[in-house]
């Protein structure tokens, strides 16, 4: 059993990109679906499905590489918050990450989104990870 969700997406997204695989598949859920969209929208994979089976669904992640160097889209995928030690923010507290060129995902009561779209909605919450 994983006690960690988010952590378990995060860490086999970082496994298969330093694997070099185009696919990486994880257990699926609202939140990972949500985080999935979210890294879609903001340039970082290539393209996404969900598929459903009997239990509870998979995402299916394509990673995007550069095609020239082969190196990563996502340079580091950051845990923030975790189980035993909760990391919550108000908008103005909101940290810029990679100088402004990465993204916070936060989980806030209008939904799981970006820093920028928190901080433009004027809500805090609590800061799943860092991406750049």
């Amino acid at each position: 059993m994983v006690t960690d969700p988010i952590a378990d997406f995060l860490t086999r997204v970082r496994n298969a990109q330093m694997a070099g695989h185009r696919i990486v598949e994880i257990p699926a859920s609202n939140l990972k679906k949500r985080i999935t969209e979210i890294l879609y929208d903001q340039g970082y994979i290539l393209k996404y499905k969900f598929e459903d089976d009997s239990k509870q669904g998979v995402i299916k992640i394509a990673l995007k590489y550069d095609p020239q160097t082969r190196v990563p889209a996502i340079q580091s995928l950051e845990r923030v918050s975790r189980p035993g030690l909760r990391q919550y923010s108000k908008p103005e507290e909101f940290r810029r990450v990679k100088n402004g060129l990465g993204i916070a995902i936060i989980s806030t009561s209008k939904g799981v989104m970006t820093d920028k779209q928190a901080k433009a909605s004027n809500v805090g919450g609590e800061v799943l990870c860092y991406i750049y």
